[in-house]
């Protein structure tokens, strides 16, 4: 829930320089935005948002 909230308020997480601008630039243009976390046991997992805002899906790496 941490991660969620993490993304909602534009704290993308790992990911590069260049993700992050493109995902500030998302917001302003209106494409998907996507955050990168680890979890407390270190698995890595992506949070993105569709470009409509529709959808939030939180993937592990299997499912990306």
């Amino acid at each position: 829930m941490r991660a969620l909230a993490r993304h909602a308020q534009g704290t993308w997480g790992d990911l590069s320089e260049d993700d992050r601008q493109a995902n500030e630039q998302a917001l302003k243009d209106g494409n998907r935005v996507l955050s990168a976390y680890h979890s407390v046991r270190g698995v890595k997992f992506w949070i993105i948002t569709e470009w409509d805002r529709s959808a939030t899906t939180v993937l592990l790496p299997e499912e990306y």
